[in-house]
């Protein structure tokens, strides 16, 4: 069903509704309605007729007039212990498109609006029960793909990262306190120096911006290409990374002409391999394309899989292998190692991993190799109490306030400009938690959330 808000005149006093659970068939579905006028809704459309308390579940019937249109338990919530701080309610319905739809229809006919996208959880950051670096992360945990950004989206949910930033902001507040007294009073011999302060305030946000490159990859996940020249073994390594045959594998050169592309999840990360066509001379039209679609896929990769083949020669495709992905975070792999040694190691200089892509104990080797190179020296965020950026938005907002912090340490400022660049540092930080957003961004935040949320 389609809603036209075009001519709707929308407030933030209206009492609203939306499905909150996915529509299809299910056990139950849940229906919430936010607002002054939730309880005197319940008490049109509900069996049961009575005075009702905070926290408790009702069990009955929906009515459409006098027509049962399902048998219910109602939950309700009075201000302003509700996650919007109104009155809330929740009808638990039979689960399925129909009776969820029929329910809310009845409730929009009694000048209720259904609420826009994340609706209920603006209403909960503007009524101040959480910022909006909380309320975001409320999407993150809808969205999240994998536990670790489950377990960010939720440790930002309970105020980990707010109480960071907030701790930030008061030091910035603290230092523009003491210098707006070196302004006031010019006459007296007060000098301050706050330098120490800016660089231990500079040093933690930049780990935070740090934070972000591995966020983003804990996140989204990693593209991994499989290159290498004709029949060395790409496509019996995908099938094993894989643990599925999702590439053809014959002993004919050429076999892979397209890009070939399955998922995987190693430690929680989730990885997109892509399996592409040998790269040789050919004058074959098909393979040709193929072999330009493995350039594409390389310049697209965050890692590379170079595979070399240990029982053949090294020779001049294997040059271009090395050329096409030397500007990419790679893994060299020396492939068919229990045949005889045909390699030359003397014209490369990497070291290669030696496997063989039937030997599952291999196949682990190479999992870890990925996981290393994509952590790296990174593993130190994963401490307990350290914070991982997943919000592109919160890293804008640190890298301006990091700046600004940075502009304020020239010795040859004045404190008028100094005082300037701090006030400019602080706003910037309150942007993450919503102390200072306009509405427009605070609407096109809000736009990414579902309807019932």
């Amino acid at each position: 069903m389609g809603f036209d808000f075009t001519y709707m005149i929308i407030s933030d006093n209206d009492t609203i509704t939306a499905i909150s659970t996915p529509i299809g068939v299910g056990g139950i579905s849940i229906i919430k309605v936010s607002g002054n006028n939730c309880l005197d809704l319940l008490k049109k459309i509900f069996s049961l007729k009575k005075n009702f308390e905070s926290h408790k579940i009702y069990y009955g019937f929906i009515l459409d007039d006098k027509k049962i249109l399902d048998e219910v338990l109602v939950s309700v919530m009075i201000a302003p212990k509700s996650y919007t701080r109104e009155d809330v309610i929740e009808i638990n319905c039979h689960g399925g498109f129909i009776c969820a739809q029929k329910i809310l229809n009845l409730i929009l006919k009694n000048n209720i609006r259904l609420a826009e996208p994340g609706e209920f959880t603006k209403r909960a950051y503007l009524n101040g029960r959480i910022d909006l670096s909380q309320a975001e992360s409320v999407v993150d945990l809808i969205n999240s793909k994998n536990n670790i950004v489950s377990d960010i989206a939720a440790s930002g949910i309970n105020g980990k990262l707010s109480n960071k930033i907030n701790l930030y902001s008061n030091i910035i507040l603290d230092i523009l306190t003491n210098i707006e007294a070196c302004i006031d009073f010019p006459d007296d011999v007060f000098v301050f120096d706050f330098h120490k302060k800016i660089n231990r305030l500079l040093k933690n946000i930049e780990k935070l911006i740090k934070s972000y490159s591995i966020g983003k990859i804990i996140n989204n996940g990693i593209n991994l290409t499989i290159i290498g020249k004709s029949n060395v073994g790409k496509s019996s390594l995908m099938n094993k990374l894989c643990c599925e045959d999702v590439s053809i594998v014959t002993n004919i050169s050429g076999t892979t002409r397209d890009v070939i592309k399955d998922n995987i999840v190693i430690n929680g990360i989730n990885i997109n391999i892509f399996d592409t066509a040998g790269i040789r001379k050919s004058d074959d039209l098909v393979e040709k394309i193929g072999i330009k679609k493995t350039q594409d896929c390389i310049r697209k990769s965050d890692l590379v899989l170079c595979v070399f083949d240990n029982s053949r020669e090294f020779d001049n495709d294997d040059n271009k292998i090395i050329e096409f992905c030397k500007n990419k975070e790679k893994i060299h792999v020396l492939n068919k190692k229990d045949l005889e040694n045909k390699f030359d190691h003397s014209k490369i200089d990497f070291d290669c991993l030696k496997i063989s892509s039937y030997d599952d104990k291999d196949i682990d080797k190479i999992k870890k190799k990925i996981i290393d190179l994509i952590f790296g020296d990174k593993k130190n965020f994963f401490k307990h109490d350290s914070i991982i950026l997943i919000n592109a938005r919160h890293l804008v907002c640190l890298e301006k306030s990091y700046e600004n912090l940075k502009k304020s340490l020239d010795k040859n400022k004045e404190y008028e400009l100094v005082s300037i660049d701090l006030k400019e540092a602080y706003n910037n930080l309150c942007e993450i938690t919503g102390k200072n957003i306009d509405d427009k961004l605070l609407k096109n935040i809000f736009e990414k959330f579902c309807i019932g949320k």
